[in-house]
């Protein structure tokens, strides 16, 4: 039986390559929209799955306490129920009048007493613990939230904050444009420092300056404009890493709106959000970064201490 010598030839082989490459590819982008499509449901409260997974994995003895102080409650709850008719028989009695067990009536309230006060206790927890889990949730769901906005990165690939999780720490600007321009400057002389922690900026102009993507370009390309006497790879790579984009500009205005009327701060105030490595807040405020101090606190993403201080900026 003959064979056609071209079956196993070295164009056939790049071929069917080809055609493997293509099908992993569209099964991975058929896997991350099924994955987008399932982190972005949400229930009756607006809070998506990934923010209470995100929450268990941060307080995950908390979902115990909170299984555990409903049953405490109703244990004592029972015990307060039981005392009641011994303290009927108590008081139906002389004073000095004992009744079953030998208990007194002085006995039948300090055990009435114990019980209610039990309850009481196991009320304020429950209510404490579940106020601290409403409003963790509330912030994860604003971080989620955060995640999926866009930035244009400097090889010109699109990408939300949540894809960049564990290889950025980005440090939001947002303010007008001689703000932005102002923070930017003032970043200048900690640039090389903070790049070797893994800081990005990503500047955004906010009314009532020209909020459009050519206002925006123009800060990055002053901050560019350092890495053009430098041809090397490293300032390249750096230049891209320094900077990116923010695009879809009206999500990033609705969100931030939206935080600035939680934290109460008025719409023209120029702020800052500086992330975690794994798209947590660490730090927000009304001003210019304190670029000094994110340098001085920040451990380095490579060396001898890569891996070891991540805890310490809240990776997981």
């Amino acid at each position: 039986m003959l064979r056609s010598p071209h079956i196993f030839s070295s164009r056939s082989c790049g071929c069917w390559r080809w055609k493997l490459q293509q099908y992993g590819e569209e099964t991975l982008s058929r896997r991350s929209k099924i994955h987008f499509q399932c982190s972005s449901i949400k229930d009756e409260r607006g809070i998506s799955r990934e923010a209470r997974i995100r929450e268990e994995v941060i307080s995950p003895f908390r979902s115990l306490r909170l299984f555990l102080y409903p049953a405490l409650m109703a244990s004592a709850t029972i015990a307060a129920l039981t005392a009641l008719p011994r303290l009927i028989a108590a008081l139906a009695n002389s004073p000095n009048a004992t009744v079953e067990n030998n208990a007194s009536l002085g006995q039948v309230l300090e055990g009435l007493g114990i019980d209610v006060t039990a309850i009481v206790i196991f009320a304020l927890l429950y209510r404490s613990d579940t106020k601290a889990r409403d409003l963790q949730l509330a912030k994860l769901s604003r971080e989620e939230s955060l995640a999926s906005l866009r930035v244009e990165l400097g090889n010109k690939r699109v990408a939300t904050l949540e894809q960049m999780r564990g290889s950025a720490r980005f440090v939001i600007i947002a303010g007008p444009k001689s703000h932005v321009d102002q923070a930017l400057e003032l970043s200048l002389p900690f640039q090389e420092q903070l790049l070797e922690r893994g800081v990005t900026l990503v500047p955004f102009v906010t009314p009532p300056a020209a909020s459009t993507e050519e206002s925006q370009s123009s800060s990055f390309q002053a901050q560019k404009s350092q890495a053009k006497d430098d041809d090397s790879a490293a300032a390249a790579a750096a230049a891209r890493r320094w900077i990116v984009l923010p695009i879809y500009t009206s999500e990033w205005t609705k969100w931030l709106s939206e935080q600035k009327k939680i934290a109460n701060i008025p719409e023209d105030k120029p702020v800052y959000l500086s992330l975690r490595m794994d798209g947590r807040v660490r730090g927000s405020g009304v001003g210019f970064p304190p670029w000094s101090a994110l340098v001085a606190q920040l451990p380095p993403v490579s060396g001898m201490w890569r891996g070891a201080l991540d805890g310490m900026d809240g990776r997981v």
